[in-house]
């Protein structure tokens, strides 16, 4: 078992787990987290509690101080203005590009500047004018259309937060196969996202329907009572239609035990 607390370096941001170490972290307690950069100041979310597997976790550095928070909201005007800054020399420019998010580096002196392209673009004298305007180095990244998504935020078909700005750390594949084995409509605007790629929950319950299927007789299959004419993975049932036409719904456990039966043939 290990403490672990949760805070955002945004309000509504993405959860980092950290481990408080020595430190009585409470909700809204602003502590310093340790990045590539030196730290930072974040504001806890939820309070610190016991949880098991949660070994490695990196450890708060401290509570933020008066000179913490003042170089905190520092950097926090300073973002604004670089990000006015971008969005102004990108229009004089006239370059096909969307910035999408700015960090500071105050340390460094360093402004990174997040954007999308659609194709490749020449924003060399972009660059030097950013860095003439605002006295300091900048770099460029472009990040995909799901990096957009997961730094803008916004809320899922679900009605809460989208999964890539809250908790997930990593984007993993998702097909279309997915959704066919899901029997979900192939609507583009009903299975995708705010990135307009697929939802990225077709991944969570496609494990339940792939092995439901590997047990399930096919659509068509005639079993004992009528013909399978639809699956109910939920409820871990066929659907049945009899002789008559009625349909019923019956467990996988019932249909799929004498047809296996029948299949085997009489006892040796």
């Amino acid at each position: 078992m290990s403490l672990v607390c949760a805070v955002s370096f945004s309000r509504h941001g993405r959860l980092h787990y950290l481990d408080p170490g020595p430190y009585a972290v409470a909700v809204g307690d602003r502590v310093l987290v340790p990045t590539d950069g030196g730290t930072e100041v974040a504001e806890c979310v939820w309070a610190a509690q016991w949880v098991s597997d949660a070994e490695g976790l990196p450890v708060v550095a401290g509570l933020a101080g008066p000179a913490d928070l003042a170089r905190d909201e520092a950097n926090r005007t300073r973002k604004a203005q670089a990000r006015v800054a971008a969005k102004r020399l990108v229009r004089e420019h006239r370059l096909a590009m969307k910035v999408v998010a700015v960090d500071v580096l105050d340390r460094s002196n360093l402004v990174v500047v997040y954007f999308t392209a659609d194709g490749r673009i020449d924003f060399r004298e972009l660059v030097k004018d950013l860095a003439r305007t605002l006295d300091c180095r900048v770099e460029l990244r472009s990040i995909s259309a799901r990096d957009d998504a997961k730094v803008q935020g916004s809320i899922g078909p679900c009605g809460r937060d989208t999964c890539c700005s809250s908790f997930l750390k990593d984007f993993e594949p998702v097909t279309l196969r997915m959704a066919k084995d899901q029997d979900l409509p192939l609507d583009p605007l009903r299975i995708s996202g705010a990135c307009g790629k697929l939802l990225c929950c077709l991944k969570y319950e496609h494990p339940l329907y792939a092995e439901f299927l590997s047990r399930a007789p096919a659509l068509g299959t005639s079993v004992d009572g009528g013909t399978v004419v639809a699956h109910d993975v939920p409820r871990d049932e066929v659907v049945v239609r009899d002789a008559a036409g009625g349909r019923t719904g019956c467990s996988l456990a019932s249909v799929c035990g004498p047809r296996r039966a029948h299949e085997a043939g009489p006892p040796t």
